[in-house]
Parts: C-alpha cells; structure tokens; sequence
C-alpha cells in the first residue's frame, strides 16, 4: 500500500506583518512537503474579526511571495468556514462527545474562586456535562467538548518527543460559543482535517493546544496529524525574539537588501542542521530537509551568518536574475529604477560586482560607477586623492588614453607606464583613478571600470576629475 500524499500548511493570523518567525515556519513546512511530493497550502486565520486586517493578510502574501514560497489552491479564509465549524461542534453533540453548556460567566468564575480557596487546581467541571436535556433551559449555552477526565494525552512530537498531559489538568474547554461562532481550537482541527494536513508544523508555542486538540480529532473519529513543534526564534542574547534585536518582519529583509534565496538558506539552517551543509539552494535543501534534523533549542538571530550566507547566494546567482531582483529591491527600498542604459551597464557589469557583496545596498555602493553621471562628484574619502599632483598625472593619461586600443592588456601597458613616469606605484595610481571613474575609494577593478565605460565615457570622467 502506497504512503498517503504529504500535505503541509501554514496558517498566520493576519493582525500584523509577516513575523521572521513565521516566516521560517511556513519555509519548513513548504521544504518538508516540496521534498516529498506533497502539498504545501495557505490559510489565513482571520477569526478575530476586530484585530484581522486585508492589509495584513495582503502583508503576509507579499513575504511569502518574495521569500519565493509558493503554495497550492486557493488561500483558505478560516472565517469563510464558520458554518462547516459549527456543523462539526453539533455532530460532536449527537456523537456525545459535546454537550450543551448553560453555566453563565459569574458561575463559573464563583467556582473557581471557590476550588482555590480549598486549596484545588481551579479547571472548571460544568453541571451540564451529565445533564438530562429535559432540564435543560430555554437560555443561551455554549457547546463544551467532553473531555476525558482521567488518564493522559500523549503527543508523540517529531521534534519534542514525547510530551504527556494529564487530562485531570484539562477542562471541557468550548467549541462552540453562544452566537454560533467556533472556538479557535476547534476551527484549527476541522480546517487542517478537511484539507488534508498530514503534517502539522508549527511554533512550540503551540505545544499545549495539540493535547486540546488532539482530542477533538478523537470526538470526531479522525486520524491524529503528526506533530512537530519547532523552537521560537531569540535574539543574539538568547532572549525572545523582539524589536530591539532589529527587524521582525519578513518584508523588512527585503528592504535592507537581503537577497531572497540567501534568506531561505539562512532560515532553513536556523534550527536545523544537515551534516555540514551551511550554502546550498532550495533544491538541495528540499532533498536534504526533515523533521528529525529540527533542534530542540532555541535558534539565534545572527546577522553576520546571515550577511555571510546572503553573500555566498549573490555571488553565485545568475546575473539576470539577481539584477531582477537588485530591480525589485529599488522598488521596495523607495529609489529610483534604473534607466535603460543603467540597466544594460549593470547586466554587463554584474561579474565584477556581485563578489564580495554581501546585500544589494553593497551591490549599489560598488556599482556607484556605472550608476553615476556626469560630472561626478567624489565623497570625502575619495576627494583625498585628487590632489594637484594627481590631477596632473589624470592630465597627461588622459592623452594617452585618448588614442590607445581599448583592450585590457593594452590599458594595463598604459597605466603601468604612467606610473613608472610619474615615480609611484601602481596602487598610488589607482586611487586616483577610482575617485575620478566612481567617486569613491571601495570600487571593482580600474581596468573593469574603463572596459564598461567604454573610451569616451572614461576620458570624459578622467578630464573633468584633472581640471
């Protein structure tokens, strides 16, 4: 018999933007199901109608999107599916693993207060749970799962082990509230069931809601998912994760440049190890990804591995592909696009640029020389180096530079040359050269500049600088 289809899903409320934490959330579900064949699906939370938002849940598409992480079928609203949540909290009625609550709010707080006094864990036991409906009132009632009160719930956790709740500790916790509408706790369990879920893999926040609802798959006669609650994300000082360890959103890596495959390797490895794979694309991560390899330990923020990790990813990534998305990075980041000449510049410039960047605010600063124009304008560190004596060395090269051939091994012949005349080294020359081409000291090579140029653009940049 074959084994089912994998199916995976991610599901955020859409109070806010997409969390980093989130995001990697949704990443291991989508690699654990991508690697297996399976389905990797998408639904928005958005119950809590007052703090639920389309602006959020347009937030979440969009770092999802740009993460690169692509799910199937439509987006589920699970607000959309309060009715199919109610039908299941009566089935669970007539099944008699539900019954029907008339305790009011000041009643069940009397209780408790009063089970504290004596000294007891103050769970809430309902009079209604045995009750015969013929003393049942005409007032309005909640629906309460009926719980097993003795023994335990064990959740065999992929990631966790073994976890064990006693059910003595759990109340008959509501499915169903007054005016009709689900109990989050109910509406997760009939979601994940009618789509599909196999697997279902989520923050470690969540790891006391699996016993709860675990046993509504129970009262319904379901198959149990299998569970694997990840490790919440801390900061570089192994406290929660929170603002002021920098940024929380997805979104916001985008506009601090990180490229989004350099993101996807960081996040994958935040937590989860594979051997001594550190660099590698979605593709082998898909191959290589599994529940067993996910840490029970809180993972750190590092911003220099991922600087680090992002760099290796933009010096290997396709040029068109990286000046797309260097393109999309202008849009989000609010700078200007590139004109069509820049474009074309930076695409042929892009072997010479994308070594050593480790985001595309560094990609930018050292491709400052095919983004500029005329006249350019050096920053401070660069206008050191245009001295009298430099200006005149600029003078006389640019004459030689007027008429030579415009091939590497000639320009090499010329420069040295110029050097040797003028009694420096070529380092000593090519500071210079960098302030008057780019206008700044941090540049690729002299000759790639002059190459990309071209001879008329160089000997223009060359003569202004020399005055």
């Amino acid at each position: 018999m074959s084994n089912p289809q994998i199916v995976t899903r991610f599901a955020p409320s859409p109070t806010g933007y997409l969390h980093i934490g989130g995001g990697r959330t949704a990443l291991f579900n989508w690699l654990f199901a991508r690697g297996r064949g399976g389905k990797f699906l998408l639904r928005i939370e958005d119950t809590d109608r007052e703090r639920s938002t389309p602006e959020a849940t347009a937030a979440i598409l969009r770092g999802l999107t740009w993460l690169g992480l692509d799910w199937d079928g439509d987006v589920v609203s699970q607000f959309d599916r309060k009715d199919r949540h109610a039908d299941v909290a009566h089935e669970m009625l007539t099944r008699g693993t539900a019954y029907k609550c008339f305790s009011t709010k000041e009643e069940i707080d009397a209780f408790r207060i009063a089970e504290e006094e004596a000294g007891r864990y103050p769970l809430f036991l309902s009079p209604w749970r045995d009750a015969d409906p013929s003393t049942y009132p005409d007032l309005p009632y909640v629906i309460r799962m009926k719980a097993p009160r003795t023994g335990e719930t064990i959740i065999d956790d992929k990631v966790q082990g073994k976890v064990t709740f006693r059910n003595d500790q759990l109340d008959d916790m509501i499915v169903l509230r007054s005016d009709l509408t689900p109990t989050y706790m109910l509406a997760v369990v009939v979601d994940d069931h009618d789509m599909g879920v196999t697997h279902v893999i989520r923050g470690d926040d969540h790891l006391a809601n699996a016993a709860r609802q675990t046993m509504v798959y129970q009262a319904m006669d379901w198959p149990v998912p299998v569970w694997a609650h990840i490790p919440l994300i801390h900061g570089p000082d192994g406290k929660k994760l929170s603002k002021r360890h920098g940024a929380l959103g997805v979104e916001e890596y985008q506009v601090m440049g990180y490229p989004a495959a350099g993101m996807r390797n960081y996040l994958t490895r935040l937590g989860w190890a594979h051997g001594d794979a550190e660099i590698f694309t979605s593709d082998e991560a898909m191959a290589m990804f599994d529940l067993d390899g996910i840490g029970r330990a809180p993972a750190r923020l590092d911003f220099k591995k991922l600087e680090h990790t992002c760099g290796q990813h933009i010096a290997k990534a396709d040029d068109a592909a990286l000046l797309r998305e260097l393109e999309a990075y202008l849009g989000v980041a609010g700078k200007p696009p590139l004109t069509q000449a820049q474009h074309d510049l930076l695409l042929r410039a892009m072997y010479c640029l994308k070594d050593r960047a480790k985001t595309f605010p560094e990609l930018l600063d050292k491709a400052e020389f095919a983004l500029a124009s005329r006249p350019i304008v050096p920053d401070a560190a660069a206008a050191v180096h245009l001295d009298a004596v430099s200006r005149g060395i600029l003078r006389a090269l640019t004459l030689q530079l007027q008429n030579g051939i415009w091939e590497k091994a000639e320009l090499e012949h010329i420069l040295t040359a110029a050097a040797t005349e003028a009694g420096i080294g070529f380092g000593k020359l090519a500071q210079p050269l960098r302030a008057a081409i780019a206008g700044r000291t941090a540049t690729p090579s002299v000759y790639d500049m002059m190459l990309l140029l071209g001879r008329d653009e160089t000997v223009a940049r060359l003569s202004e600088a020399a005055g």
